[in-house]
């Protein structure tokens, strides 16, 4: 570990590459800890700056956003998967894209949505059964899998590509995991990880373009499985993100690498997070009773045992609170990080271009400093007049600024209508005596598989 420059306390430990790639957790717990505002530390060939103070983050995201800009490692290290789609891309890029893509997310559009999710989680619980036992993490994926396919892609996926879906997205993961081994290992050495990490890569490829010919044969309408009503059309087009990027090939505006980016990394990201803070979600619940009856409580005074519509979710507060809490707890992007184009003073430190900022939501969401009791589950912490008193960005699941996800709200509304409709039928009881432990890739995942058992409610 070099020197740490004047400024910022460096992290007095050797190896802090080893440290972050054996626990990031516990690794950014105990810096946070133990420093300030602004921490320094070497973070493989990094030169790395922490920033656990809610006001510099917004400085960083919203405030002096044109400053920043994605990470060139970061580029290096997932440019093959997700090339430069809008979680990747830069300047006049990102911006073209993201103006293109937005109808696809106009929430009039996402809006009509909620039949098809709650269509679709109702046939996840017609396969489920008193007495089972399920992978929440496996049945939450699948069906946010196809959710995204159908909302995004206009179209469905059989149960033979979703299985295939599955199976090669932990290769995908693996790869991402903080290893300075494998950071440094070159792309074209035959490792088994390479080998399964280039398979997996080639099977969702081979499935997006799969998706792209089926489109191209209906005219960019809705696929013949697909139950998304889109109501936001312009005359008879349909305004799914794969019809949108195929209107604009066939104007010259798009080309093959532009679909497939924007496909992969909507693919990926548009199911991921959504699937984690639900996984999540059920394992608290699990864990705090009283808040699970207050959950059911909940759905069934506004329920009444129908179909939650989008018109009940205004009413779902305490559902939304829970879910807000589980994204604190365990936020599904526990870290982002961020470059200085020109040298920036943060906390009263000088951080030099070219350096990697460290925003952790894994830190700050847990921080005492922001947040009563913050390792308690308390989803009333959600109540207006308690969220009041903290800084905004004490909570930042989904980014902030220009670049905040554009799909907070499709995912907000599929996270409630997928937990209201599930609460009314069971009760998910996590099985182990023992919490799961974490492991970080490109985001936050459970290390071990998250089994529930199924009681039917009455």
């Amino acid at each position: 570990m070099s020197a740490t420059p004047p400024g910022p306390k460096g992290v007095p430990l050797f190896g802090a590459s080893r440290q972050y790639a054996r626990d990031p957790f516990s690794f950014l717990t105990a810096v946070a800890d133990a420093y300030g505002d602004v921490i320094h530390f070497e973070l493989g060939p990094l030169d790395t700056y922490m920033l656990t103070n809610p006001r510099d983050i917004e400085r960083v995201l919203v405030s002096e956003a044109l400053k920043f800009q994605k990470p060139q490692f970061q580029d290096r290290a997932i440019g093959d998967l997700l090339g430069d789609g809008l979680l990747m891309s830069e300047g006049e890029t990102w911006k073209t894209q993201r103006q293109l893509a937005q109808p696809a997310f106009d929430v009039r559009r996402i809006s009509t949505m909620a039949g098809m999710m709650t269509d679709r989680t109702e046939s996840m619980l017609a396969d489920w059964h008193d007495g089972d036992v399920v992978d929440v993490q496996l049945e939450m994926t699948r069906l946010t899998v196809e959710i995204i396919v159908d909302a995004m892609f206009g179209t469905d996926l059989d149960d033979e590509r979703i299985r295939r879906v599955q199976e090669h997205l932990e290769p995908l993961g693996a790869r991402f995991e903080p290893d300075p081994i494998r950071f440094l290992t070159p792309d074209w050495l035959p490792t088994r990880e390479n080998r399964e990490y280039k398979e997996a890569l080639s099977v969702l490829e081979d499935i997006i373009w799969d998706i792209v010919d089926e489109r191209r044969g209906t005219e960019y309408g809705p696929g013949p499985a697909s139950s998304v009503a889109d109501d936001t059309s312009l005359g008879d087009e349909p305004m799914d993100l794969l019809s949108i990027l195929l209107r604009a090939y066939d104007r010259g505006e798009q080309t093959d690498k532009n679909l497939r980016d924007e496909l992969m990394t909507m693919l990926l990201a548009g199911h991921d997070t959504t699937a984690l803070t639900l996984t999540y979600a059920w394992y608290l619940l699990s864990k705090h009773p009283e808040a699970e009856a207050k959950l059911h409580q909940e759905v069934d005074d506004v329920l009444g045992g129908r179909t939650p519509t989008f018109e009940d979710v205004r009413q779902l507060e305490y559902t939304e609170r829970v879910l807000n809490e589980a994204m604190r707890l365990y936020p599904p992007v526990y870290v982002m990080f961020r470059e200085p184009k020109v040298d920036v003073r943060l906390g009263g430190y000088r951080v030099p271009a070219g350096s990697a900022i460290m925003l952790p939501q894994w830190v700050v969401h847990r921080s005492e400093r922001w947040w009563d009791n913050p390792l308690e589950f308390d989803p009333d912490r959600w109540k207006p007049e308690r969220v009041a008193d903290r800084p905004s960005f004490a909570y930042f699941p989904f980014g902030g600024g220009p670049r905040h996800c554009i799909g907070k709200h499709l995912s907000l509304l599929e996270g409630r209508l997928i937990l209201g409709t599930v609460a009314q039928r069971y009760e998910l009881d996590y099985i182990r005596d023992s919490p799961f432990s974490l492991r970080g890739s490109l985001t936050m995942h459970p290390q071990e598989p998250i089994g529930m058992r199924l009681h039917a409610r009455e």
